[in-house]
């Protein structure tokens, strides 16, 4: 064990704000340092980022992992699905002479990126099969005469000898492993073709390599570093926080019903619903269309051609919905998901973090759904338990038990999925989950623990080994079945005890003793439930336990971060140009303009080609391809429409989301301002009630935008006051976050939540 100091890992999001400090502890264990924030450099970088892709600043990390690949450097780089992981290969391969060769594992990856780069005016093609003879030949000889800068192909392709001796002639400067984490077997996506991959370092000694991913735990960071052979690499890894999504988990009834009433209710967006099996992907599209929401299918039972023809029609919003398994998706760069929902249990939660990702990734708002059942479970252990590995068998179950402990936990989602790729989160309310929303209520569960935990004592004090969690569940209830009779479970004290629930709510409770600690699930074949000392410590002493009440769906409304005001007529005359344009040059639309430049577009309406220029996303070559059609636009549109002015005309900052709508105030919150009304302190009310400080003055807010009178005097001093408006006014009001940081974390989240409810009410 190391006592040494260590230095800090510095999480940085998306927005450049640093959210939290780790200890580098079991970075240093694994024997590979890590770099975070470097001093930036001479700015030389900034006129190609703009001329090409039209973007005034880096986004967390980018400039750092881009001048370390300048430099010669082997580097590590794990950042987000939507952080910015193409730009550090794509921009060095335009601020040098040379080829960079792009390691990626998917034909729709590879076309979607060289379509894009082609578009922003870089020399980059592909090889693969999708290709003919003809073009594949024509594409060959471009790279023997340095036409290109960026090359992309799979690995299979790669490693072919007569490839490898045309890649010694190209003059490769740069080979970049995308998608790295499919060398793996700790990954969720092994790909053992990834492994060859090695071998280009023997035949390229002296050419840096880099290695990029969105997900990957501390054993697949050291797997890739190991496999790839990187030679002290500079190591980055940035926050794994998504503040702009929208985590949710509702209790699965009548699937088909539930996704059908979501997309109705979100009319104009586009999303991703995934499916465990191919059969369901087919069925919940077909169902859709038939009820009026155009949606396409996508698995690998298809033909290659339907699936490319599907996947173009989403992108190219002819298609509003995807209904995929996970043979969609990676590297999909459709930038306006707003949603994913997950028809089915993910089989692991680096699985489920990576799709959920595909959402949002411009920024914008956007929420991620996932309907659980237990019955998901007992179909994902069923296919676990067909593996013909046992070791297989083991790592797919312990993935299993966290992604249901994930599904069913009450507390802050976004915390768990941090903390399960190891970063610490200090925030107590996220406001952006449904147990942070929506607290779940809670139940004193003394006894139902003690039934349940005295149930698998005595079934080991009768037979001498331990039975899974089922077998609990059928004793408990007073279960006729083989298994019983054979182990004589009838003369139990505890059989049949348990009438008072039914199977599915003992199973739930079962698994929530084990999340908390009372009791251990094995992840053999035979998954057995073992009494942990905390377990017997309860047992003995009965102390109390409190359990949370199942999920189901959520009642309150979502706040959103980082939603953008704009001209809403003016962005969907925006958007219909752009489609237009985009369908002549047969390209998806989000290659013309994202959504967050068509906003933008909406909300400062550009008049000139300087002020165009100034949009983000806007380059040398959109400037002068679509410039004079969008400024043409926005001038019609104000021809008959009134210029609105919004909160914030900089735009930097997102405007204050309109106040919630409802009929009323739930029961609990009412009581809690009762409470406080009565002069009990919040903390006081939260012990009182068994609830956190943060859903306390989550209840305060909520009451406040409801034109509930609260004495603001009571949480802040005047000089508070002041401080908290101007930090505020700076960061924009749909940006908490920000607003934290900015204080320098001397103004806790309830009392900023409490401070932009207040705000928030004055403008009702």
């Amino acid at each position: 064990m190391l006592n040494a100091t260590y230095p800090s890992l510095t999480y940085i999001d998306r927005t450049n704000q640093v959210l939290s400090h780790l200890k580098l502890k079991l970075e240093l264990q694994r024997g590979f340092p890590t770099v975070y924030a470097l001093k930036p450099g001479p700015q030389n970088l900034l006129p190609l980022l703009k001329q090409y892709f039209g973007f005034t600043s880096f986004r967390p990390l980018q400039e750092e992992i881009i001048r370390d690949s300048l430099a010669g450097k082997d580097v590590f780089a794990l950042l987000p699905t939507g952080g910015g992981k193409s730009l550090c290969f794509q921009l060095p391969a335009l601020a040098r002479d040379g080829l960079t060769v792009v390691v990626s594992p998917l034909i729709a990856l590879m076309k979607d990126q060289v379509d894009a780069l082609q578009a922003s005016g870089v020399a980059a093609t592909f090889l693969n099969s999708s290709l003919t003879a003809d073009e594949s030949r024509k594409r060959l000889r471009g790279l023997h005469t340095g036409q290109y800068r960026l090359l992309y192909a799979a690995p299979e392709r790669l490693m072919l000898s007569g490839f490898l001796a045309d890649l010694q002639k190209w003059n490769v400067k740069l080979i970049a492993v995308d998608e790295a984490h499919c060398i793996s077997e700790w990954g969720h996506d092994f790909r053992p073709e990834y492994r060859q991959i090695a071998d280009l370092r023997g035949l390229f000694p002296n050419v840096p390599f880099m290695a990029l991913t969105a997900t990957a735990t501390g054993r697949v960071r050291e797997d890739i570093i190991a496999h790839l052979k990187l030679r002290e690499p500079r190591t980055y890894v940035a926050s794994f926080n998504r503040p702009n999504l929208t985590y949710r988990v509702l209790a699965k009834s009548k699937p088909y019903d539930q996704v059908l009433d979501f997309l109705r209710a979100r009319p104009n967006d586009s999303g991703i619903v995934y499916c465990q099996s191919r059969k369901s992907a087919e069925s919940v599209a077909a169902n859709l269309t038939e009820d009026g929401v155009k949606a396409k299918p996508y698995h690998a039972g298809l033909t290659p051609d339907e699936r490319s023809r599907h996947q173009e029609l989403f992108l190219r919003d002819d298609v509003r919905v995807i209904c995929a398994t996970i043979a969609f998706g990676m590297g999909i760069n459709k930038p306006n998901v707003r949603f994913v929902i997950h028809h089915d249990l993910p089989k692991n939660i680096e699985g489920y973090y990576q799709e959920t990702g595909r959402a949002g990734r411009d920024g914008l708002p956007s929420e991620c759904v996932l309907l659980f059942s237990a019955g998901d479970v007992v179909k994902q252990t069923g296919f676990i338990d067909e593996k013909p590995d046992p070791g297989e068998q083991q790592i797919a179950r312990a993935q299993l038990q966290q992604m249901v402990h994930y599904a069913e936990c009450a507390v802050c989602r976004r915390k768990e999925l941090l903390a399960y790729f190891g970063e610490d989160s200090d925030v107590e309310n996220c406001g952006g989950c449904d147990n942070c929303l929506s607290p779940r209520q809670t139940f004193d569960g003394t006894l139902a623990a003690q039934k349940f935990l005295s149930c698998v004592f005595r079934i080991r004090e009768k037979n001498g080994f331990g039975v899974g969690l089922n077998h609990v569940v059928e004793v408990l209830t007073g279960a006729d079945t083989e298994k019983i009779r054979k182990w004589e479970h009838t003369t139990l004290s505890t059989y049949g005890i348990g009438k008072e629930h039914n199977r599915p709510e003992w199973a739930a409770i079962g698994r929530e003793l084990v999340r908390l600690g009372h009791l251990r699930q094995t992840t053999e074949k035979f998954s057995v439930l073992e009494l942990t000392q905390a377990g017997a410590t309860v047992l003995k002493s009965r102390a109390k336990v409190t359990l949370t009440k199942p999920v189901t769906v959520p009642e309150k409304s979502v706040s959103h971060v980082g939603e953008i005001s704009c001209d809403e007529v003016l962005f969907a005359r925006l958007r219909q140009l752009r489609k237009q344009l985009a369908d002549e040059r047969d390209v998806p639309a989000y290659i013309v303009f994202s959504d967050v430049a068509l906003r933008q577009m909406a909300r400062n309406y550009p008049a000139n080609e300087r002020d165009f220029a100034r949009i983000s996303g806007v380059g040398e070559k959109k400037l002068n391809e679509f410039g004079a059609a969008f400024l043409g636009e926005i001038n019609d549109h104000l021809q008959t429409n009134a210029r609105q002015i919004f909160a914030d005309d900089s735009f930097a900052a997102p405007a204050a989301p309109p106040p919630r709508k409802s009929k009323g105030l739930g029961d609990s919150a009412r009581e809690t301002l009762r409470r406080f009304r009565a002069g009990i302190s919040v903390e006081q009310i939260a012990r009182e009630r068994e609830v956190t400080t943060g859903t306390i003055m989550g209840h305060l807010a909520e009451g406040i935008e409801r034109g509930e009178p609260v004495d603001l005097g009571k949480f802040f001093t005047g000089e508070e006051k002041q401080q908290v408006a101007a930090a505020f006014d700076r960061n924009g009001y749909g940006n908490i976050v920000g607003v934290f940081e900015s204080l320098g974390g001397k103004i806790d989240y309830g009392r900023l939540r409490i401070f932009r409810a207040a705000e928030n009410a004055k403008k009702q």
